[in-house]
């Protein structure tokens, strides 16, 4: 009796898995899934996370409803706290956040209280080259100009990448450059430049800028200054590349260690702890949606770029950017305060 009763305890711990594995193949059905945008409305944040949002839950098994929210403020970190601290940690609750998050504990520790590598990436749509613009009114037409007359530039907060790449600009290169914060997303400082409350647009995604605001450029409404990331844009090859200002190794490490978020320009974003199942069946979801004809055709019209990064890489990058050295971190930093 007792040999039955441990050969049975076997078949019930072998057991285990498969069942564990079945269990969560059936828990989307019948359930929601609540998607966080950490930026209001009308960006591309919120039109990337709203687009994924109709096509992502055909490829989950259940089908589970999409339910995109707009939870803006300071900069992104409204929604990256929520998510890190509130939501329920079952796979009911994703994240389109800021793509700075994994820097945010490093910039801003009294309020970014979270480990970014305890997030789970479940995918970004693409990646991203970001620019500086300015309104052409303002005849500001290369980086040279802006050594000698000041200009003032929107923000949705002064450490996420509307606030944060103006103030590096200006302190790496000596540019003279104001920085306005406040607006509750880019869309609404992109509006506040068409009406001459402020100069310029900082940190501003290439993609969205040529995709969505394409007649700007086919008038030349705006000169583009500079290009931020590690690499140029292929269709931007005489705009200057911020890498090309670093003025030694630390400086170029410390431009690295900003840019690198840029690799995966919108991320898709799970709270920690989410079983390890779940998460692949979200992340097998969203590569499925970004190679759907639907999806394609969709993003296509509304002007998103696709080209897909996968969460595992997400992962790596979080790793990546949480092992630079203390010394290049504290250039960063210092790249980055308003002076």
């Amino acid at each position: 009796m007792r040999r039955l009763l441990g050969f049975a305890a076997c078949l019930g711990l072998l057991g285990t898995p498969a069942q564990a594995d079945t269990a969560d193949a059936d828990f989307f059905a019948g359930k929601s899934i609540t998607v966080l945008i950490g930026y209001a409305a009308g960006g591309t944040y919120d039109a990337t996370a709203r687009l994924l949002s109709r096509h992502m839950g055909h490829h989950i098994a259940g089908h589970p409803i999409m339910l995109p929210q707009n939870l803006p403020g300071s900069g992104g970190i409204k929604t990256i706290l929520n998510l890190y601290t509130v939501a329920p940690r079952d796979g009911t609750t994703l994240g389109m956040l800021s793509r700075s998050y994994p820097l945010e504990p490093a910039f801003n520790p009294q309020s970014a209280k979270y480990d970014p590598r305890a997030f789970i990436p479940i995918g970004s749509t693409s990646k991203e080259v970001s620019v500086g613009v300015v309104w052409h009114t303002k005849k500001i037409t290369s980086v040279k100009d802006l050594y000698t007359r000041e200009i003032t530039t929107g923000a949705t907060g002064a450490t996420d990448d509307t606030g944060r790449f103006p103030t590096l600009f200006t302190n790496l290169t000596g540019a003279k450059i104001k920085v306005i914060t406040g607006y509750p997303g880019g869309n609404d400082v992109t509006m506040a430049m068409e009406k001459g409350e402020v100069d310029a647009r900082f940190g501003w995604s290439w993609g969205s800028l040529k995709s969505r605001s394409r007649p700007w450029l086919d008038e030349k409404k705006v000169n583009i200054i500079v290009q931020m990331g590690l690499e140029k844009a292929v269709d931007l090859p005489d705009v200057p590349l911020i890498m090309d200002f670093a003025k030694n190794e630390t400086d170029r490490k410390a431009l690295e260690f900003l840019f690198t978020p840029q690799v995966t320009a919108w991320p898709l974003v799970a709270p920690p702890n989410v079983p390890e199942a779940r998460i692949k069946i979200l992340r097998a979801a969203f590569m499925k949606t970004v190679q759907d004809p639907a999806f394609l055709a969709e993003a296509h019209k509304l002007g998103i770029e696709v080209d897909p990064v996968t969460g595992e890489k997400m992962q790596e990058l979080v790793t990546r950017i949480s092992g630079f050295e203390r010394p290049v971190i504290d250039r960063a930093l210092e790249l980055t305060v308003v002076k």
